[in-house]
Parts: C-alpha cells; sequence; structure tokens
C-alpha cells in the first residue's frame, strides 16, 4: 500500500466514523426512550458493547497468534486511551456532567474491575478457568445493570402516569432509532478499521517500531469508535451517553475482551504489563474519579486539558522511556 492510498484510507475512515457516530448517538437516545430507561443505561450496554468490538477482535486475533502482550497491552492502552484521550477532548468541547450514581456505582465498579486483573495474571498467563472467571462476572454486571434499569424504568414510568404525561414512543421513530444504532455500530466498525489500515502504513513508513504502532497507533485506533461517539454526543449534550460509553467500554475491555480472548487461547504475557504499564491504567482510572469528585461531577475544560495532558505524557513515556526512541 502507497503512502497517499494509506492517507485517503485514513481521511475516508474517519468520515464514517464521525457520519456513523452521529447516528448512533441520536438512535441511543431514541432507544433509551422506546426501552422507557436512561440513556446511561444504553451508553454503558448497547453503545459501550458496540464500541468495545475493536478491541476484542483485535486481542482475539492477537492471542492466537501467540501475541499475549498485545492482546493485553491493546487493553491497557485502550482503557488509558478511553479515559485520558477520549474523556480529555469530550471535556474540551462540552463539560461533562456525571451522575452522582454513576460516580458511586459504575465507576468503582470500572476501578475494581480493573484491579481484578492483577491477582489473575501476575503469573504472567490466564487460562481458560481464568478467563471463565472474567466473562462469568461480565454476565453479572449485565444482568445486574439490566435488572436495576428495568427497576427505575418502572419507577419512572409510574411518575409520568401519576402527572398524566404520555409514556408511549412513536413506532416509527422505534424503527428508525433500531435502524440508527445498527448503521452506526456497523460504520464505526467500519471506519476504524480503514482508518487503523491506514495510520499503521503511515506509521510504518515514519519508521516506528511494532512495540510503538502497537502501543499508540493501534490502541488509540480501536478507540476511535468511542472517540467518535463520545465527541458527538458532547456536541449534542447528551453527557450520559458520554459517560456511560466510557466507563462501560472500560468494563467491557477489561472483562470481555480478556475474557474472551483467554477462552479462545490462553496466552502468557511479559513482565512489564504487570508493572509500569498496568499502574498507568490503574493511576488514570483513579484520576478520572479523582477529578469527578473535585470538580463536583462537572468535568470543564480544565479538567479535559489535564487529562489530555496525561495522555500526551504517557505518549511521550512510550516513545522515549520504552521505544527508546
Amino acid at each position: 500500500m502507497n503512502i497517499i492510498w494509506a492517507i485517503s484510507l485514513l481521511a475516508v475512515g474517519l468520515v464514517i466514523l464521525w457520519k456513523c457516530a452521529e447516528l448512533l448517538v441520536s438512535g441511543a437516545v431514541g432507544l433509551a426512550k422506546w426501552l422507557g430507561v436512561s440513556p446511561l443505561v444504553i451508553g454503558l450496554t448497547v453503545v459501550a458493547m458496540g464500541t468495545s468490538a475493536p478491541e476484542v477482535a483485535a486481542s482475539i486475533a492477537a492471542t492466537v497468534h501467540g501475541m499475549g502482550d498485545i492482546a493485553i497491552g491493546n487493553v491497557y492502552g485502550s482503557n488509558i486511551a478511553n479515559l485520558a484521550l477520549v474523556g480529555g477532548l469530550a471535556c474540551l468541547i462540552r463539560p461533562l456532567q456525571i451522575q452522582k450514581k454513576t460516580l458511586l456505582r459504575e465507576i468503582p465498579v470500572m476501578i475494581l474491575v480493573a484491579l481484578l486483573l492483577w491477582p489473575l495474571l501476575h503469573n504472567l498467563s490466564l487460562s481458560r478457568p481464568e478467563a471463565a472467571v472474567l466473562l462469568a462476572i461480565f454476565i453479572a454486571l449485565i444482568l445486574v445493570t439490566v435488572l436495576l434499569a428495568r427497576r427505575e424504568a418502572q419507577i419512572e414510568n409510574r411518575k409520568l402516569k401519576n402527572e398524566n404525561r404520555d409514556t408511549t414512543y412513536n413506532t416509527r421513530y422505534t424503527t428508525k432509532s433500531i435502524l440508527f444504532v445498527i448503521i452506526g455500530l456497523a460504520g464505526l466498525a467500519l471506519g476504524a478499521d480503514m482508518a487503523v489500515r491506514g495510520a499503521v502504513v503511515i506509521g510504518e513508513r515514519a519508521g516506528l517500531s511494532k512495540a510503538v504502532i502497537g502501543l499508540t497507533i493501534i490502541a488509540i485506533g480501536t478507540s476511535l469508535p468511542e472517540l467518535a461517539t463520545c465527541i458527538a454526543a458532547a456536541i449534542k449534550g447528551e453527557h450520559d451517553i458520554s459517560i456511560g460509553n466510557l466507563v462501560g467500554s472500560n468494563i467491557f475491555n477489561t472483562l470481555l475482551v480478556v475474557g474472551t480472548a483467554g477462552m479462545v487461547q490462553p496466552f502468557t504475557i511479559g513482565q512489564r504489563l504487570i508493572g509500569a504499564d498496568y499502574w498507568i491504567m490503574i493511576a488514570v482510572s483513579a484520576g478520572f474519579a479523582f477529578l469527578i469528585i473535585i470538580f463536583r461531577r462537572t468535568i470543564g475544560r480544565i479538567g479535559g486539558a489535564i487529562l489530555l495532558f496525561g495522555y500526551i505524557t504517557y505518549i511521550f513515556y512510550i516513545l522515549v522511556y520504552t521505544a527508546g526512541i
């Protein structure tokens, strides 16, 4: 592939990402209204699972080819990119408002499941029984989220009926919303794949090593769906979709991506992936929660700049200290 074709592929992929992200956000809001649940729940489940699809594919492919380091490195890098890069850019566009229950419930879960990786990976390998544990926790969390959403929806519907407000949602708009979600998710996968392919070629022509490409271009590339979706949601003022996508994607990456990869093919990893790289991911997760607390559940442009600066520092660390460039 020549450089001009690679640049064209990258550009077209980014355009597809943006347009399909807009469709996904619009469809997700409509889907939430139809199901009678909050946009946060749709962000934590449907949107987060869809935007995490590239990480699943990349990590499975890596383990099948005996590259456990890439599988786990992709998860670490994507989790860091989701909160610091994606979250930072979204907050720069529009201050991100986080519900109190999200701070007290979903964000602690995100940090706890990340900490769960330590006892499972401390022996530098992941077996099928250990992968099954991750998938079992993932299924349990999905069930709990759905049950809580149904209970909250029932309470909300009772309130609306008491206020004599219409609780129905037009069938035509329901079909349109579902179609938007399907097209949006499919387009995000296609756009991300095109963009990553083009970016990898550009990186190789620039003389970057495969390690650096994996930790930066591929990690950012698999986070492009989250990036496009959160920016589109930020512009539309859909805070719950943004935070649900960020937090949900990190939970899915840790449980679903690692668990699925380990079930397909047990793998081993290098020492560094239970060292600095792992603790950087934990520190970014804890730092994100800390910013929510100190900014009283509204991360504005200052907080966004802090997150983005943290990500730039992380990339600098990889390029200079890890790659020795």
